[in-house]
Parts: structure tokens; sequence; C-alpha cells
């Protein structure tokens, strides 16, 4: 059974991954709907203002300490190889590290900085629009995804 620090860990883990599942699920069922049922110009606009709202410490605290404590449990698990939830740990924190936060950085946020550099107004924008809501909510399915099932996964290890 894991106990002391190290479960101290796995429960914040718990709680990091499924915070940021949370938020990415809210994005992948409603947002994105929301803003693409918007006209193109209004869609970019509010899009890049989400996105230049959401580096705030309060969420890249969760965000990156998510990744932060999963890189952890990794190596704890590594160093300890506890008798009990070993695999799981394991999967856990390469769910997040790999499907969430890997994923951020090599989908998400490329067609975030994409967007930001089209002007709203021009027909340019109006015709990444529908390409970057289909893409970028592809992605964040798989984020969104990725980290409910490390918080999932984090759990199981803990029973």
């Amino acid at each position: 059974m894991i106990h002391g620090p190290y479960l101290v860990l796995v429960v914040l883990g718990v709680l990091g991954t499924g915070l940021v599942a949370g938020v990415f699920c809210a994005f992948s069922t409603f947002v994105m709907r929301g803003l693409a049922a918007l006209p193109p110009a209004q869609g970019v606009a509010a899009m890049n203002a989400i996105n230049v709202a959401a580096v705030t410490p309060a969420f890249m605290t969760v965000f990156v300490g998510s990744a932060v404590l999963c890189a952890v449990i990794a190596v704890v698990t590594f160093v300890l190889w506890p008798d009990d939830g070993t695999v799981e740990l394991l999967l856990g924190s390469a769910l997040y590290l790999f499907g969430s936060f890997g994923l951020t950085v090599v989908a998400n946020v490329p067609r975030n900085d994409t967007l930001l550099r089209l002007d709203p107004g021009t027909a340019e924008a109006a015709a990444y629009w529908p390409r970057y809501v289909r893409e970028w909510t592809f992605w964040n399915h798989l984020r969104t995804v990725a980290s409910a099932a490390a918080a999932l996964v984090y759990v199981l290890a803990l029973t």
C-alpha cells in the first residue's frame, strides 16, 4: 500500500490531473462549440482572448504543476519500485506527461500561436478558423481523455 509522503504525491497527482481533465472537458463539450457558432472574426478574437487569459498563475500552477508531480511520481516509483501500483503509477504519469502536457506543447499551442498572429477581421483568419476549431478540438479531446485516464489510473494505484 502507498503511504506517507508518497501517498500525498499521488493524491495531489489525482487532483491535478483531474482538474486539468475538467478544464479540457469543458472546452471540448461546450466552449469550442460556442466559439465555433460565432462569426469567424468574433470566434478568432474570443479564442485569442481566452488563450492569453489562460496563461495565469492559477491555471499554469495546476497544469505545469501536475506535469512536475507526474514526473516526480514516475521517478519515485522507479526508485522505490513499490509492491503495489507500480504499473498504474508509471502509466498515469506517462498518460499525463505525453497525452496531456506533451500534446499541448506539440499540437494545441502551435495552433494557438498561429491563430494569435492573425487579425480576426481578415479573410485569412476566416479561412483558418474552421480548420483551427476542428484540429484544436480533436487534440483537446485526446488531452481530455489522457488527463482523465491519468487521474483514474492513479486512483487505481491507491486501491
